[in-house]
């Protein structure tokens, strides 16, 4: 028999193993983890890549709750950087800045939150599940206040309308961020 072939063979053989991770069950972890959340379905959308080497490690999914919190954070953030103020009103224009300030704090909060997620340790876990909840509960109050900016500005304008959509998704990641970390305080380490 030819090397080719019995390479093809060994390779259908392991790829029919039971031990090894399926689509299937990437799916039940990451819906296993994402039960906990408010927005499941966008917790299973941003998190589902991470299934394979989460499983069912609470520790991991909190720290990936965080790790898309941040990259979400990071593009909300740019694109307020990007937008012209020509674009949109005065009373707008003073929400932006805010926002803009608001959610530059509430990256900072969610950097300190995955600094600490890296390097849990059981004698200082309760403190850390302690710090980590004010840190994301911040992260949170700065997008609803940046949200509250908006409240009595122009409905009209697309670019407003297009800055509460993309904040309010990333309110929503980071609320689904905070539920993993419940859950990682709940079973403990």
């Amino acid at each position: 028999m030819s090397s080719s072939i019995t390479f093809a063979l060994l390779f259908c053989l392991l790829s029919l193993n039971p031990t090894s991770s399926s689509p299937t069950n990437r799916n039940n972890y990451v819906q296993n983890a994402c039960s906990v959340t408010h927005y499941q379905d966008l917790c299973v959308k941003t998190l589902s890549p991470f299934s394979s080497v989460a499983k069912n490690s609470p520790s991991i999914w909190a720290r990936a709750g965080v790790s898309v919190a941040i990259t979400d954070n990071k593009d909300v953030l740019r694109y307020l950087l990007k937008t012209r103020l020509s674009t949109i009103g005065k009373r707008d224009r003073v929400a932006l800045s805010d926002c803009r300030e608001l959610l530059q704090d509430s990256l900072d909060s969610l950097h300190k939150s995955l600094a600490v997620l890296r390097r849990l340790r059981a004698s200082e876990f309760q403190q850390q599940m302690s710090d980590l909840a004010t840190w994301l509960s911040t992260s949170l109050t700065d997008k609803d206040t940046c949200l509250d900016g908006f409240k009595k500005t122009s409905t009209r304008s697309l670019t407003v309308r297009m800055i509460r959509k993309r904040v309010t998704t990333s309110l929503y990641v980071s609320s689904n961020s905070l539920a993993l970390l419940n859950k990682l305080a709940a079973n403990g380490l």
